[in-house]
Parts: C-alpha cells; sequence; structure tokens
C-alpha cells in the first residue's frame, strides 16, 4: 500500500467514539464529556491541562494546585458504530452523554460541568 492509500484508509475508518471523564482524585470531582474521537479529546484535555490552556478554569485550577497524579482520564462508555457508510452519531453521542451526566451530576461540589 503507498501513502496515499494508507491515509485514505485512516481518513476511512471510524474512531472509537464515547463519553469520558476526568476525576480529581483529592477533591472527587469530575467532568463528563463526549467526542466522536474519544481518546483524541482526551488527549487534548491532558495535553491543554499541561500547558495551562484548558478553558474550564475551575478544572485548570484544580489541576494546577493539586498535580497531574491527582487526576485520571478514562472512557466510561464507547457508541458502537453501525454498519451503514455516512451516519452521523453526535445525536447518539450527545443522549450518552446526557444519560451519563444525569446519572453522576457532575456539577458543583461533585464536578466541573456547567
Amino acid at each position: 500500500m503507498d501513502k496515499k492509500e494508507l491515509k485514505k484508509q485512516y481518513k476511512d475508518t471510524i474512531q472509537p467514539m464515547g463519553v469520558y471523564q476526568i476525576k480529581n482524585l483529592k477533591n472527587g470531582k469530575i467532568l463528563i464529556g463526549s467526542s466522536l474521537n474519544v481518546y483524541g479529546k482526551i488527549n487534548s484535555h491532558r495535553f491543554q491541562l499541561e500547558h495551562n490552556s484548558n478553558r474550564i478554569t475551575e478544572l485548570q485550577d484544580d489541576f494546577n494546585k493539586f498535580g497531574a497524579e491527582n487526576f485520571t482520564f478514562e472512557v466510561v462508555d464507547l457508541l458502537k458504530p453501525k454498519n451503514e457508510p455516512d451516519v452521523d452519531y453526535r445525536d447518539d453521542l450527545k443522549m450518552l452523554e446526557e444519560m451519563w451526566i444525569e446519572k453522576l451530576q457532575p456539577f458543583g461540589e461533585r464536578g466541573y460541568n456547567k
């Protein structure tokens, strides 16, 4: 396979999508979010936090205060892709995220969601 074919194959591959949680082990606060590329989004949050550029101010402040070793980043649920081409998963993903937010209530003293 040449480079062009490999690029196309990568772009056509559906990345794992789902709901993630970032947890502060010191105070138990969590952030719940979702993404069409869940591992990419977790890496993005981690990178932003490590470089003091996460736009969730309270999460960034706690990360700076308690340190990276006191945070976990995990996928809590994956959305299974359908065997149909060109499916838009955004609504399904949003519904899955809302279910987890309702279950875990990550607001106020319990979390970083608004």
